[in-house]
């Protein structure tokens, strides 16, 4: 299910044009259209729910380049990740296998399309500046993967996406130590704190007699 910071991802836009730099300035909240906004009302007054596109005030946060970085990286990782998933149901009869795919595709589609929209309201088109090329698994290992049936697909399965779990662990810890808007912070630690519980969880699968 999609978390709480994802939500927060969709209804919060950000900084226009934000560039490799360092320079820092606040980020305008605007409500988007994927989740609804409250705004309260004055007292003895019930609250409304925002329009598309209503500017509800200033965050705030501070959008870096680390940020940015992390946004437009973490998004073709996250998609590698949702083409690893759907190879499981016409490659593997383990019904573990199949829940941990629905579980990957459910938690990371989401967190894709409120990248994305946390990046074009930065003024970034998501794609046109690259991905963290170094972090997502090699076209060989893709095409392994691919080719593989039954239980030599499992093993492979688990291998490949403890390693790709572990590449986005990195760059979550990365945006932890460089970041400072407070909604890539928090999908970063959502990273860590969730990839990492799966990590563990594949490991024990790879074990002799599971």
């Amino acid at each position: 299910m999609p978390s709480q910071v994802t939500a927060m991802i969709i209804v919060a836009s950000v900084l226009g044009g934000c560039a490799e730099t360092t320079s820092e300035r606040s980020a305008p909240l605007v409500a988007e259209s994927g989740a609804p906004v409250i705004i309260p009302g004055g007292p003895g007054e019930g609250g409304r729910t925002a329009r598309p596109g209503e500017q509800l005030g200033e965050s705030e946060a501070r959008v870096t380049a680390a940020d940015v970085r992390f946004a437009e990286g973490m998004i073709p990782h996250h998609r590698q990740a949702l083409e690893m998933a759907a190879l499981v149901p016409s490659r593997s009869s383990s019904p573990v296998l199949h829940r941990l795919a629905e579980r990957i595709t459910a938690a990371q589609r989401p967190e894709i399309a409120a990248m994305t929209s946390w990046l074009k309201a930065a003024g970034r088109t998501p794609g046109e500046h690259g991905g963290h090329d170094a972090h997502t698994l090699p076209l060989e290992e893709m095409n392994r993967l691919r080719a593989a049936r039954g239980a030599a697909f499992d093993t492979l399965f688990l291998t490949l996406m403890i390693t790709h779990h572990e590449a986005a662990v990195t760059m979550a810890g990365l945006q932890l130590r460089e970041g400072t808007d407070r909604v890539m912070l928090a999908t970063a630690k959502d990273v860590v704190a969730g990839q990492g519980i799966e990590i563990a969880r594949m490991r024990d699968l790879l074990k002799p007699g599971t």
